[in-house]
């Protein structure tokens, strides 16, 4: 749909730009607490998250957390959750946005199997609900809406 991009703008949304890597993973970029970082844009995942080895990296304050995490190939593993962290993608921002932590080595190792650089976190089904996401693949953009950004 070429007027898209279009309408979306007309409408008070916001484009990001993602990359497709050679494992079919989307790839973004986002700043948590004003610091960059890559993440994978996960339509699956129903929370963002960051690896445990990124906490300090983030400076995030990580809490307890009786959630426990299931992905491709693992099971119950343990989490934390960091509350009260600014998130952003492009100009779409949330200033109180809660984060689980979670060991990303088995998505890192599979990335770089394929010689692909490790991430240091996932965005997911919660960032993408909460702006309204619309995932343009064929332009690769994901588009939020500012009017759920704070």
């Amino acid at each position: 749909m070429k007027n898209l991009p279009a309408i979306l703008k007309n409408n008070n949304y916001k484009k990001i730009k993602f990359k497709v890597l050679k494992t079919q993973h989307l790839l973004i970029k986002a700043s948590i607490n004003g610091i960059k970082g890559s993440f994978i844009l996960d339509t699956g995942a129903s929370n963002s998250c960051v690896g445990f080895e990124s906490v300090e990296l983030f400076q995030l304050n990580a809490g307890t957390s009786k959630t426990k995490a299931t992905g491709a190939g693992a099971t119950g593993m343990f989490t934390q959750l960091a509350k009260n962290n600014q998130l952003q993608l492009g100009s779409w921002k949330n200033n109180d946005f809660n984060l689980v932590i979670f060991d990303l080595t088995h998505v890192n190792a599979a990335l770089i199997e394929h010689k692909v650089k490790p991430v240091q976190g996932i965005i997911g089904a919660d960032i993408l609900l909460l702006g309204e996401g619309i995932i343009d693949y064929y332009n690769r953009f994901l588009y939020l809406s500012l009017a759920n950004s704070k």
